[in-house]
Formats: C-alpha cells, structure tokens, sequence
C-alpha cells in the first residue's frame, strides 16, 4: 500500500512537472508581488520589529558581556536596554534643543544674513539686476492695484433728492476677528498627537527589543523549526552567517561613522560654530543612513555657518570640511566597508536604499542594507533563491577562464589583457595560459563542436587571443626574427582549426619569452595538400596543438606525414586542457606515436626545452622506425 502511494505521489508529481514548466516566468512574479505589498500595507507593525532586531543585534554583545559577568540575563537586558533608551533621548532632544535655540536665536542672525546678501548683491551683478526687476515687477503689481481701485465705483452717503451732489464716503468699520475656543478634543488631536505617535512607536521597538533579548534562544529555535528541522544545518548555517555580516556590518559602520563624526566636530570647533561636538555625534548616527546621512549632517553646521558671522569665511570653510571628508569616505572607505563586511557590491547597495526608501520611507533607508544582507544569505542557501545572491552578491559569478571566454566574444581584448596582468601579479603569465587562457579555449572548441560557435566567430577569438599577446609583449623586448637567424628550432602546427592555432600562439609566446627560435604554422598549412610543402627540415622540436582528443586517429595521420618532412625531430603533442585523471598520457602516446603528448603548456616548455638541451640525437628513435614501418 505504501509503495501505491509512493507510485502515485511519483506519477502526481510527473503529472504536475508540465504545469509548472507552462507557468513559465509569471509564477514568481506574482510571488514577489504578493510579497511587495505584503511589505508595505504591513509596514506599521515591521517597521517597528525590524528595527528591534537591528538594535537588539547592537546590544546583544553588552548583554552577553553583563550575563557571563555574574549580572544575569533579566537585570542585564534591562540595564542595557535602559541606558540604550537613554543615550539615544538625550540625543534627540539635545538635537532638538539646537534647532529651537537656532530658531530662537534668528532676529540676532538676522543683521549677519543682511549684511551677506547686501555683500552678495553688491559682488554679482547678476544678483542687483535681479533685486532691481524684482522691485520693477512690485511697483507695476502696486499700480495696477491702484488703477483697480480708482475705476471703482464710490459707494457714499449723499443728500436725498440731490443727484448731482458727490457722494461722500463712509467711514470704515472696524473688524475684529476672533478665533474660536480650541476644544480638548482638538487640543490632544493637533497637538499631543504629533507627539504621541513616535513615542508610541519608539515605546513598541523597546518592547521588541527587551522580548528579543530575553527570549533570543526561544525565537531562534522557532525560526530553525519553522525553516525545517530536517534542514537543521543548512538553517543554522543561514542565521549564523547572516547575524555575523549585520553585526560586522554594524560595527564597521560605527567606525565609519566615528571617522565621519570626530574630524567633523574638531574642523567645526576650528572654524568657530556653536555646539560643534554635537554636530560631530550626530554625523556618527547619521553616518548609519546609507548615501544621504552624510549631507543631513551638515545641513545645520551650514546653517549656522551662514548665521553666526557676517563674512564669507567659515561657510567656505564649514562647506570645504564637509567636501573632503565625504569625499575620502564616502568614496573610498564606504564601498570598501560595504563589500567586505557585507557581501554585497556597490550596485546593490544603491539599488536596494533606493527599493526600501520607496517601500518603507527613511525607515526603509536606514535598514535597506540589513534586510538586503538577510535576502543575499537566503539566495546562498535556498537553492530556488539563488538569483538574489547574483544580483545582489559580491562574489565573482563567472569563473576566470569563463569571463576570458565573455572578453574573447565580446571583442575587448583590453579588459582581457588587464585580467592576464592581475593574474600574473599574484602567479605567472604560464599560470593564466594554464588556468584560465586555455581552458576558455576549450569551451569555446566544445562549443565549436555542438555548432554553436561558427568559423566566423572562431577567428574573432583567435584574433582577440593575438592583440591579447601583443599587449603582454613586454616594452624594449625585441622578438626573434626568423628571416635574419639561422632559422627556428620550434615549429608549432595548428591541428584542425583557428582556435588550435590561438594555443599553439600562446605557447609560441612563452617559448620566445625563453628566447627559443619558434615559427607557428596555420591549419591551411597543416591540410594534406600543404603539410608536405611545410620547411620542417632542420627543425628539432614539432608540436602540434589540439583543443580536443576526439581525433586521435588524425594526430597519428599527422605525426605519419611530419616524421617524412622531419625525421631527426621530436614530435610533441598538446592535447590541451585535458584532466590529468581521466587522460592517460602513456595511452595517447601509443596511439598517436608522438614522441610526447602533453595536457599543460608548462609541460609542453618543460619538454621542448629538455629536448633542446640534449642536442640532435645520433641514431634513429624508435618512433622513427615506427613511422617508417607505418609508411
């Protein structure tokens, strides 16, 4: 009975697999959607929760500290979570004292700020000629107004039954207007409900926090049930990794914000604003906004700066601070701290404050990098998920020789040539050729082979391959010229096709490197009409390239006809790119009758330059006598 149903549980999902291949792509469209709106209509009761967790993940060390310090985990919770409630109103309402002293202080401002746009008036000319059309447009706006009312009609008081008598006017009537009794009702609506909604919010995240807190394992071990106890490590994994980067996260943050915060408050104490340690405190806690915390730090420093003086100086100078300093970290040390800490690249971060501040408002910008740090590690683990860790990761998702293939098609071979100059800083240039350049050769053969890279396509990777050497050919290094020497040592023949010919070039460029006369010859040439014509007398080495070992009886064909053209030489040959594991090189050699079958490039220079180093042999090998015997 079992295994029926375990037959129909199989057929059923069989029967349902098409169904949910013709959904195609809207499926999780409506998913997201779904999911989008969810976030939104239900952001009175998120907001406040996310941004419990993000404060109880700040707290949760001090927690931990006061725990295992013989305070307990209830007194220490409260404790922490008191003096976070404090630090934090102290700080809004010291701001707030600021901007009402600010305020209060205007009319003495007021002569400073006259004084700067009589000064910026009398300095543009532009700002004059302004002032004077302004005062030009008010006095026609005045007598057009006067004109209106001298073409009104006179309404008076004249003698009865004279009519031609003037009419005099009558006296005006005082009005006084009185505005009505606030009732209590408008009095707790207009003004103690501004006041009490952010209080009540702020009242729900503390709550949050303290429950949090408190309750930390409880909450963990139903998300990992919720998430699916028969995936316990994959989850566990998840909420490890994803606490660790938004605590990182935090605390680089605080050190961004620390290197914002102190130069601010020093450069404003120098340059004479009112309150500047202040202003340095509240660029560290505007430096946790992503992108904009920067300029809201120095709204009010320019402010002031406009106000307390009636010169020029400390606002050039106040704006100049603000400049370089935002300058150095925001473009420097913010998308470093972002990346590393976070795992997530530049773009992201950007896109995702611009999708959480059109979602959730200021509060979606201050948890915008957070809540995406959650959505890349749930891409990482949950497989159907995977595209989020693309989009939004700053993990390479192309492999080297992957991107090398994309530079090749794509026709950059300056953006390759860049990638060869890195790899060779950390190994070597034969490294890249091994590692990368070579294997992007063998995908593209692989997709030769399948007729999804026409001949056309080939020679434009060839190409690319050749200006890629052209530009690693290092500066005051002559190449060898074959027509002035006593001719090559080295000839290269590339077996079958364009991309044959780009390795059999690669290795080319590391033997000229060695300072080994070397002369490469093209697939026309290597052709049955061709390959007896080839000048190979006198050659030690011959190597023929091949990307693919599927023509193993055309590599004996062609060792058969070099051995005619070079008896005395060494035939090696490059099988490129094949594993080491699953290719045996004894069984190749047999089956091609090469002298030597190689898989690497270094191989292939190791052996030519043994070869070399021995000299020309004094009798007959015996693949020449095989070669004969064949013949």
């Amino acid at each position: 009975m079992a295994e029926e149903n375990s037959d129909r549980g199989t057929l059923a999902d069989a029967a349902s697999a098409p169904e949910r291949r013709s959904g195609g792509f809207m499926p999780p469209l409506v998913v997201a959607a779904i999911v989008i709106a969810g976030l939104y209509f239900a952001r009175t009761v998120l907001q406040p929760f996310a941004l419990a967790v993000l404060l109880s993940l700040m707290l949760a060390p001090a927690v931990h500290w006061l725990d295992h310090h013989g305070l307990g985990r209830v007194p220490a919770v409260l404790l922490t979570v008191l003096c976070a409630f404090v630090v934090i109103l102290g700080f809004v309402f010291a701001v707030g004292e600021e901007a009402i002293g600010l305020v209060r202080n205007l009319p003495r401002y007021q002569e400073n700020i006259a004084a700067k746009i009589r000064s910026l008036n009398d300095a543009v000319p532009g700002a004059g000629m302004l002032g004077r059309a302004s005062g030009v447009f008010n006095d026609l706006a005045g007598e057009f107004a006067g004109s209106a009312s001298r073409g009104a009609p006179a309404i008076g008081v004249g003698v009865p039954g004279d009519l031609t008598a003037p009419a005099t006017p009558a006296p005006p009537m005082s009005v006084e207007i009185r505005e009505p009794g606030l009732a209590p009702l408008d009095v707790l609506r207009n003004v103690v409900g501004p006041v009490l909604s952010p209080l009540a919010s702020g009242g729900l995240v503390m709550l949050f926090v303290v429950l949090i807190l408190l309750k930390r394992e409880d909450l963990r071990d139903r998300v990992l049930r919720l998430a699916g106890a028969r995936d316990l490590h994959r989850t566990t994994a998840a909420m490890n990794e994803a606490a660790e980067r938004i605590s990182k996260y935090l605390l680089m943050q605080l050190a961004v914000g620390l290197s914002f915060g102190i130069p601010v408050g020093i450069g404003l104490a120098v340059i004479g604003i009112p309150n500047a340690p202040l202003w340095g405190m509240l660029g560290v806690v505007l430096r946790f906004i992503p992108l904009i915390g920067g300029p809201i730090a120095a709204v009010f420093p320019v402010a002031l700066a406009i106000a307390v003086s009636p010169g020029w100086g400390p606002l050039l100078w106040t704006v100049l601070l603000f400049i370089a300093i935002e300058v150095i970290i925001g473009n420097v040390v913010e998308p470093l701290v972002y990346g590393r800490s976070t795992g997530l690249s530049p773009v992201a971060v950007v896109a995702a404050a611009v999708f959480w501040t059109w979602l959730w408002g200021v509060v979606g910008l201050l948890l915008a990098t957070p809540l995406t740090v959650c959505l890349v590690v749930l891409g990482r683990y949950v497989p159907h998920l995977q595209f989020l860790d693309i989009l939004l990761g700053n993990r390479p998702v192309l492999s080297p020789e992957e991107s090398f293939y994309q530079r090749l098609l794509a026709r950059d071979p300056e953006e390759a040539t860049e990638q060869a100059e890195e790899f060779a800083r950390e190994k070597s240039l034969a490294e890249f050729f091994d590692e990368v350049a070579v294997p992007a050769l063998v995908m593209a053969q692989a997709d030769s082979d399948r007729a999804a890279l026409t001949p056309q396509r080939r020679a434009v990777i060839a190409e690319g391959v050749a200006a890629i050497l052209d530009n690693l050919v290092e500066e005051g290094r002559a190449e060898l010229d074959e027509s002035e020497a006593d001719g090559p040592t080295i000839a290269l023949l590339a077996g079958r096709n364009e991309l044959d010919l780009a390795a059999a070039w690669l290795l080319q460029h590391l033997l000229r490197l060695r300072g080994h006369r070397t002369v490469v010859f093209a697939p026309d040439a290597v052709s049955t009409f061709n390959l007896d014509r080839l000048p190979l007398r006198g050659v030690q080495v011959v190597c023929l390239s091949l990307l693919s070992t599927s023509s193993a009886a055309r590599a004996r064909y062609l060792v058969r006809r070099i051995r005619r053209q070079a008896r005395r030489a060494n035939v090696v040959i490059g099988f490129w790119g094949q594993s080491g594991a699953d290719f045996s090189l004894q069984e190749a050699t047999t089956a091609t009758a090469a002298d030597k079958v190689v898989i690497t490039l270094a191989a292939a220079l190791a052996d030519i330059e043994a070869v070399l180093a021995e000299g020309h042999p004094g009798a007959d090998k015996p693949s020449d006598k095989l070669a004969r015997q064949s013949a």
